[in-house]
């Protein structure tokens, strides 16, 4: 497995296994997993059913702990931090994107975008600024004060991106951001993801759909619990 080597790491996988115990039997979901994730990578795991993509995404999430090996954001290891503290990597360090949204439909999309400043008790001038302005970088200006139910199926994945943003985390973890989306507005959020780049955007794509992941630099494969390959999808000619 070739990774590039240029910039520095701000997440990584290191002999990850996560193991499961059902009765007599041990599933393997990930068995040896080592990775990295660099700052302004764009990068897609992919995978059949079963290979242990859901189980990496939990793990890349700190949602879950590995049942060995270790997993380091920003150089610390996590790999053992309890409840709480993991709960304070993920609203600080990682945006998450989701492919229903999860947007609180009594709120505004201004106040949806507060919501991760809020609950880290920064609220104010400071965050209505910040949640305005990429209100606009994301083409939404003009919506603010419109609640979910009054925008379309990619608007609101445009929100949920703009609110992932708003911590300014290490990195964005999509978990099947075009899912729910038809062709033409996964292409409009695929673009909106480009748009980031020059920005230093760092974005992990956890999908099974082939289009998305060639709009990545590059896709990691997984094929029962363990990397089965790592291709650059820029030398393949995948990535816009």
């Amino acid at each position: 497995m070739q990774q590039p080597t240029d910039r520095p790491v701000i997440a990584e996988f290191v002999d990850v296994h996560r193991h499961y115990v059902m009765g007599e039997n041990v599933v393997r979901a990930l068995d040896g997993v080592s990775m990295q994730v660099r700052k302004g990578d764009y990068l897609s795991i992919m995978g059949r059913s079963g290979s242990g993509k859901s189980t990496m995404l939990n793990i890349l999430g700190c949602l879950d702990r590995p049942t060995a090996g270790r997993y380091h954001v920003g150089g610390r290891d996590v790999s053992q931090l309890d409840d709480n503290a993991l709960s304070d990597v993920r609203g600080r360090e990682i945006g998450f994107i989701f492919q229903s949204f999860n947007l609180i439909p009594q709120l505004t999309v201004l106040e949806n975008l507060e919501v991760p400043l809020f609950y880290q008790g920064r609220v104010g001038r400071e965050s209505r600024e910040k949640a305005e302005h990429l209100a606009e970088r994301v083409g939404l200006g003009g919506r603010l004060e419109h609640r979910p139910n009054e925008l379309s199926g990619g608007q609101q994945q445009r929100v949920a991106i703009a609110r992932a943003l708003m911590n300014d985390p290490l990195f964005l973890l999509a978990d099947e951001a075009t899912g729910n989306l038809d062709t033409s507005t996964e292409k409009e959020i695929l673009d909106l993801f480009d748009t980031l780049r020059p920005d230093g955007v760092t974005i992990v794509v956890v999908t099974h759909n082939p289009n998305v992941a060639a709009r990545s630099d590059h896709t990691l494969w997984l094929k029962d619990g363990q990397v089965e390959s790592w291709i650059d999808n820029r030398a393949a000619g995948g990535a816009q």
